[in-house]
């Protein structure tokens, strides 16, 4: 028995589900008559086929239906999922800036060194540090 769309939407999960076990079963059926050579009706085996096409699209609907609206409420309460990689990719961009900071700083300490380590090898002693000039 051929089901309408509209017939099939009017039914509960609980009912859509009977009747795609129904369908189900009734097209292995088909398919072993068909087999065997005693279908006399090969169209039925195409018209149970979108029958099964129906209802899964009808619970699939109503699947996502469902998902997007306890999407959208759940929305509200939480965070957003990638907000905590955003946190941790943040943290990590300010430890490298910090890295690279202490990394300059030391860099300038060593050339000032350098500086002293050169003006002494070279006897001059002007009475003022780089560091003050």
């Amino acid at each position: 028995m051929p089901s309408s769309a509209t017939d099939l939407v009017i039914m509960d999960n609980d009912e859509l589900e009977h009747r795609l076990e129904e369908n189900r079963r009734e097209l292995f059926n088909l398919r072993f008559q068909l087999a065997t050579g005693q279908l006399d009706n090969t169209a039925r085996v195409g018209s149970v086929r979108k029958d099964v096409a129906r209802i899964l699209t009808i619970l699939r609907d109503r699947d996502i239906t469902e998902a997007e609206a306890l999407s959208a409420a759940d929305a509200t309460d939480h965070e957003p999922l990638f907000a905590p990689a955003r946190k941790d990719f943040e943290s990590a961009e300010a430890k490298a800036k910090k890295a690279k900071a202490d990394t300059a700083d030391a860099a300038d300490i060593a050339d000032v060194a350098d500086d002293e380590v050169e003006d002494e090898a070279d006897g001059i002693d002007d009475g003022v540090d780089e560091e003050e000039a």
